[in-house]
């Protein structure tokens, strides 16, 4: 199958799948389990020889029944119902996207998406190919090498556990962290504090702290997740385009599509705050006969307030 064409209805066409894709998450609560389907499509990726990624292959029945996409046909089933919506937008585009959206919409940082991959639906690779929890540091060094990923790529994609599934979904027997459906920085913290009843400590997790390229990056991240965020996002970015080389035409759109629609959000909260500070105007005026109240000293303020925002809309 060709590429899509990432012209401006493309755009759109993703622009409306990302906002159903935020309805879906928030009346599923299935962000975990979409933010899987989009590592899992991904993370099959080999360098060598530039087979796997995230194609949408993993809509293949002969690749969700490997061992290791127990449950993920669940997400894939919850896709349908936005590629209905929008057919134009490929598979590969759509899996990626909903990982994308379930980063942000917990509570994570925003992530960088460029749309374009190509679908291979007839080709799948050999289930062995994604980490096994059950193995040791050199173990998620292999897989993630031959991604193409670092070790800096590999603590911090870790972190992303944050947001995991139940046993019936996933495999295994709990969550990582006390809120499952919240993406902070917490997996790491729990990860230095040790064994917690209920929660999931595998060999893979375990791994993160014997090996000395992983430690310092849990540390870090365990106190400061404003870094993590950072990086996370870097990380999630590099994944998700294994084998996928953005047009540079579609890079420009996608960066101008994200200003107009950052400065469209800024008005619109900018609009709000002058109401508000208008009502609130409004209320302290009314009730001027019986509290003291200097009305000439917040208008003052609502003008400052408001100048300050147009110089800064302005640079």
């Amino acid at each position: 199958m060709a590429l899509p064409v990432v012209d401006t209805d493309y755009l759109k066409e993703i622009d409306k799948a990302r906002r159903d894709l935020r309805a879906l998450i928030a009346q599923k609560n299935c962000a975990p389990i979409m933010l899987r389907l989009a590592w899992h499509d991904a993370g099959t990726y080999d360098k060598t020889t530039k087979t796997g990624g995230p194609n949408g292959s993993i809509r293949n029945e002969e690749e969700y029944s490997h061992g290791s996409n127990n449950g993920l046909k669940i997400a894939i089933d919850f896709c349908e119902g936005v590629k209905a919506k929008h057919p134009k937008v490929t598979y590969a585009d759509l899996y990626q996207l909903a990982g994308v959206v379930a980063v942000e919409v917990t509570g994570g940082p925003t992530i960088d998406f460029v749309p374009g991959r190509k679908v291979r639906f007839g080709v799948s690779p050999k289930e062995g190919r994604l980490p096994d929890a059950k193995l040791d540091s050199s173990h998620l060094k292999d897989i993630f090498y031959r991604m193409g990923l670092s070790d800096k790529d590999i603590v911090a994609l870790s972190g992303g556990h944050t947001l995991e599934e139940r046993i019936q979904r996933s495999g295994f027997d709990g969550p990582w962290t006390t809120e499952p459906l919240k993406f902070d920085n917490s997996y790491f913290i729990e990860l230095l504090r040790g064994e917690t009843e209920g929660l999931l400590k595998l060999p893979t997790d375990k791994a993160l702290l014997d090996d000395p390229a992983f430690r310092p990056y849990v540390e870090l991240y365990a106190k400061d997740e404003e870094t993590f965020f950072k990086d996370y996002a870097v990380s999630h970015k590099k994944l998700s385009e294994l084998g996928f080389t953005p047009s540079s035409s579609a890079s420009k759109k996608t960066a101008k599509d994200s200003i107009v629609l950052a400065q469209s959000a800024v008005g619109v909260a900018v609009a709000a705050a002058v109401v508000i500070f208008s009502y609130f105007m409004k209320s302290a005026k009314s009730e001027v006969d019986t509290v003291a109240f200097p009305t000439h000293i917040p208008v003052q303020i609502c003008d400052i307030f408001i100048l300050a925002i147009l110089l800064q809309l302005r640079s």
